[in-house]
């Protein structure tokens, strides 16, 4: 029987006040997205509102274009799914055997403190399912807390989007908070690689990457586990 994989991406599409637009990462989708579809794995997205997912426009730019973006641009079928998400709050872990959250800011806003997702990722941890996060969805991770009442990323070896990331690509001041320094005062392991180089670690059930270099590495490291 196939293994199953929920992705879960934001709804957010406001870049805090700047009135420009974000939204997720479409590398940050497509490299886990093709990782989990070319491996066999039955691949469900979802959404915090359902329905169609925001992509960041920056993301679509000539400049961050992957073997995998390029073929996401020609998949009529993934497109299909990214316009069609599930509502969050209708899934629950019983039917998959992982969950992937793709990075993007927009995760900043609208998943860090979300209750659905907070909940579904505990149940996932309670239920000892992995849980995997790539850049700024990180901040998914900063509020679930495990049944003892600590946090999940306590004495956890994570990683995320860094504070020199931020600052590189000018957003410092506009973000809700540097994912960097939120870890760390959840008490996390936090690990980081040079800026923009590929970087993913794996501590019990949390599997996270630094940035969208670091996509397809985060993906592997959860086929690996729910294959194992």
């Amino acid at each position: 029987m196939a293994k199953k994989i929920l992705m879960v991406l934001t709804s957010h599409d406001q870049l805090g006040n700047t009135g420009q637009k974000t939204g997720f990462w479409v590398e940050e989708f497509a490299a886990p997205y093709y990782t989990f579809i070319d491996a066999g794995i039955e691949v469900t997205l979802a959404t915090p509102k359902g329905g169609k997912a925001p992509i960041d426009p920056t993301s679509t730019l000539d400049d961050f274009q992957t073997s995998a973006t390029e073929r996401f641009n020609n998949d009529d079928v993934a497109k299909a799914k990214i316009a069609n998400t599930e509502v969050l709050s209708s899934l629950k872990q019983d039917d998959f055997d992982g969950v992937f959250y793709p990075g993007g800011h927009g995760p900043l806003w609208d998943l860090t403190n979300n209750q659905d997702s907070i909940s579904l990722i505990e149940s996932f941890l309670a239920a000892n399912k992995a849980v995997a996060t790539v850049c700024h969805a990180s901040a998914a991770l900063l509020n679930v807390k495990l049944n003892s009442g600590e946090y999940a990323v306590q004495g956890k070896a994570v990683t995320g989007f860094t504070n020199s990331e931020e600052e590189a690509v000018q957003l410092t001041e506009v973000v809700p908070f540097l994912l960097e320094d939120e870890l760390i005062k959840r008490g996390a392991d936090y690990q980081k690689a040079p800026d923009w180089q590929a970087f993913a670690v794996k501590d019990g059930l949390i599997i996270s990457g630094q940035n969208p270099a670091s996509s397809a590495l985060a993906a592997e490291k959860l086929l690996t586990h729910i294959s194992a």
